[in-house]
C-alpha cells in the first residue's frame, strides 16, 4: 500500500451505508470504524476513497449478514480534487470486502462498475480485478 498524494475529501462518517461493489457476498454495509484515522479529540471518524474501513454487513448472503468485515472504499458521491486539478465524483458510495486486510486481497473476483485511480495506486490487488479505472 502506497500513500496517494490526492486531496481526497472524507464524506463518509461512522454509520454511513455503502453498497457492495464486488461479488464477495455483501450488498449493503454500514461503516463502524476507519483504520488509521487521526484527528482532534471527539471528532467523528470519517472515510473517503481508498480508505480501509471496518464494516458490518446489513444485507447480502445469509452467512455474511450481521458479521464484521474489512473493506476498502472504491467510490464516493462527494467530489474530490486530484493534483492535476480535475474533480471526480461518482453516482454512489461503494466498497469491496477484503479477504486478507494485511495483504489487501479482495474477497470477490469481480468488481462491478468503475473504481477511482487512487484505489488502484494504493491497492494493486484490487486494481487487478477491476473492470474499469476512472
Amino acid at each position: 500500500m502506497k500513500d496517494v498524494k490526492s486531496n481526497v475529501s472524507r464524506p463518509l462518517p461512522i454509520g454511513a451505508t455503502v453498497i457492495g461493489a464486488d461479488n464477495g457476498g455483501a450488498k449493503i454495509m454500514r461503516i463502524i470504524s476507519v483504520k488509521g484515522f487521526k484527528a482532534r479529540t471527539r471528532k467523528l471518524m470519517c472515510a473517503g476513497v481508498s480508505d480501509q474501513v471496518k464494516v458490518t454487513v446489513i444485507s447480502g448472503k445469509p452467512d455474511m449478514v450481521h458479521k464484521m468485515a474489512d473493506a476498502v472504499i472504491v467510490r464516493q458521491k462527494k467530489e474530490f480534487q486530484r493534483p492535476d486539478g480535475t474533480k471526480v465524483k461518482f453516482e454512489d458510495n461503494a466498497a469491496i470486502i477484503l479477504k486478507d486486510p494485511k495483504l489487501g486481497m479482495p474477497k470477490g473476483t469481480l468488481i462491478k462498475g468503475p473504481i477511482a485511480k487512487e484505489v488502484a495506486l494504493r491497492w494493486p490487488s484490487v486494481a487487478k480485478i477491476a473492470t474499469s479505472i476512472l
